[in-house]
């Protein structure tokens, strides 16, 4: 490689960058192959000057790659015959293979001293049968300084050769077009075809035009071959120390640009992802305030049932009084312990067993609709975790953890509490309540119960008092029509009370048990808001940080593009590190 003081900066630039975008991938939690592809393009510099062949395994890669070197380095056949990668370095002892960390490559020394400085790479076909030979060749193509692309002139840039060629110009290498087996070809026109053929191709891929060069390595190991000496000149050139330096600076600022650009697509896909994560959220907002609504409105319906039995109540009541207070019913009003019977079992009557009958129904129904908001919690979540387009990211991890959170939160809450449960200490609640406003209630009795007793006990108040102390001395002519006045009155300031007590109960218990089941939800979405939150945090530094990165890329191509060597350069000896060790 050239060495120069300003070579020497945009190395020390290049691996700054490179350090830099190591760290950005590693912080944002990028998938372990990026990351180690920032890796090896770090690497990379410290390495040979690699020169890459590629192409399907029916091209003649191994004869066109024995042709260059003008010696028989590399078994030759009609079926895939390399199934590993081989690079290829000047050595005094020719065929000395060497192992490397990666067991599908292999180091195969050759005395090759028109490659000094140079790792010359022979990869498996990219069609082949084995799909590991293709994984093997794309593997490797990001370390790739210079492409030789080979294709057969019988089956000139076909579509999957088309498709390799892509992942070239992702890259940002430097491509030669090497179209093999040219002898085949009879006439100039069809050449010029050809020709035209694969330059049209390559240019639709990489956006501009690479040199294309018909050669025949069966005819240069016979004897030589025109297209080949055209060839040489070509890689003389593209070898020199100037441009050889160019386009090692270049290959990894190439790398780089590729892994800006997926992070950039990672951060944009995250950030519409936690912008659809909100609107999940939001949704569970609505869901959960609907949810109340419609218990509140429920709600509503079922204390007017509650007041319709305390106006059938209050009915009976009424008639009881029009009917007993008065000057008829003398001897009737002088046994008090048979006239409270007469209320409890004219005027009390079935209250007890139908007031229990509709808060056990009212009870039931609150329960069923609470469980089943739960269960519409667990399906909606279910629903919006598709496949995500950061799949395999600390992100998409963290994120699918804290969903399952909040989907288990509903599970465990369904498993843990089972609808008898929930009722029965529902029912608890609010008789404890109960017992709190208006006292006297015998424990376990229920509400409905409870409520029958106190009505049975207090059977004088809601009778205005008059069976207290009342004897026939004491009736004058306006008592007993003044008394019924009086009972009547106290009657509906008694039934008012009740129910206001009773609503109250039912309301405040009902808002207990809906807090409970809001809090419950809202610690099972805390981890998730608080993870959006501080993700959106995260992805605007990384978009910051990915900006001024995509800046220095892009000053550090154009002064590398325009890289030529100083009147004072000196070369410097070759790499001593192997291009895959």
């Amino acid at each position: 490689m050239l060495v120069s003081s300003r070579v020497q900066d945009l190395l020390g630039r290049e691996r700054a960058l490179l350090g830099d975008v190591l760290g950005l991938l590693v912080g944002q939690g990028a998938p372990p192959e990026v990351v180690e592809g920032a890796r090896v393009a770090v690497r990379a510099l410290d390495e040979a000057f690699l020169l890459v062949v590629v192409g399907e395994f029916n091209a003649g890669k191994s004869s066109f790659v024995n042709a260059l070197l003008g010696a028989s380095v590399l078994p030759e056949g009609v079926t895939p015959t390399t199934d590993r990668i081989y690079v290829l370095v000047n050595g005094e002892v020719p065929g000395q293979m060497e192992a490397t960390r990666d067991p599908f490559v292999s180091r195969l020394t050759y005395p090759l001293p028109s490659l000094e400085g140079v790792a010359l790479v022979d990869t498996p076909g990219t069609n082949a049968i084995v799909r590991q030979h293709q994984a093997l060749t794309e593997g490797f193509l990001p370390r790739a300084d210079l492409v030789l692309f080979l294709t057969s002139a019988d089956r000139p840039f076909t579509e999957s050769e088309r498709q390799f060629l892509s992942l070239a110009a992702r890259w940002g290498r430097s491509v030669i077009m090497v179209v093999n087996k040219a002898d085949l070809l009879e006439t100039p026109e069809q050449r010029a075809q050809v020709r035209e053929f694969v330059e049209a191709g390559a240019r639709g891929v990489l956006g501009l035009t690479p040199p294309v060069l018909l050669i025949s390595a069966r005819a240069e190991q016979r004897g030589g071959d025109v297209g080949f000496h055209a060839l040489r000149e070509v890689l003389r050139l593209r070898l020199s120390e100037v441009e050889r330096t160019r386009l090692k600076l270049l290959s990894p600022l190439g790398t780089v640009a590729e892994l800006l650009a997926g992070e950039e697509a990672r951060g944009a896909a995250a950030r519409q992802t936690l912008a659809e994560d909100l609107g999940v959220l939001r949704e569970l907002e609505e869901r959960q305030r609907a949810h109340q609504e419609s218990t509140l409105g429920e709600l509503d319906g079922q204390l007017n049932r509650v007041n319709r039995l305390l106006s059938e109540f209050e009915v009976r009541a009424d008639r009881f009084i029009d009917e007993k207070l008065r000057f008829g019913n003398l001897r009737g009003l002088l046994n008090g312990r048979e006239l409270e019977e007469a209320f409890r079992r004219e005027a009390v009557a079935e209250l007890p067993d139908a007031i229990d009958r509709q808060f056990g129904s009212m009870i039931d129904r609150f329960v069923e609709v609470n469980l089943g908001f739960w269960e519409d919690v667990q399906v909606f979540l279910a629903r919006r975790q598709p496949e995500s387009a950061v799949a395999r990211t600390r992100f998409s991890y963290d994120r699918a953890a804290l969903l399952e959170g909040i989907a288990g939160s509903a599970q465990q809450h369904l498993e843990a509490t089972t609808q008898t449960e929930l009722a029965r200490q529902l029912s608890r609640d609010a008789e404890d309540a109960m017992k709190g406003a208006v006292g006297g209630l015998a424990g376990g009795l229920g509400i409905g119960a409870g409520l029958g007793a106190l009505i049975g006990a207090s059977a004088l108040d809601f009778t205005g008092g008059i069976l207290a102390g009342l004897t026939l001395g004491s009736l004058g002519l306006f008592v007993l029509p003044n008394k019924r006045i009086q009972a009547h009155r106290q009657l509906r300031e008694k039934v008012a009370a009740l129910r206001e007590v009773l609503e109250r109960i039912v309301r405040s218990e009902y808002g207990r048990e809906q807090e409970r089941a809001d809090t419950r939800l809202r610690d099972a979405v805390r981890p998730f808001t608080q993870f959006t939150a501080q993700e959106q945090t995260r992805l605007n530094d990384a978009e910051q940080k990915l900006a001024a990165l995509q800046l220095e890329l892009q000053a550090l191509r154009t002064e590398v593009q325009a890289l030529a060597a100083p009147q004072s350069a000196a070369p410097s000896s070759p790499p001593t590190g192997g291009a895959a060790d």
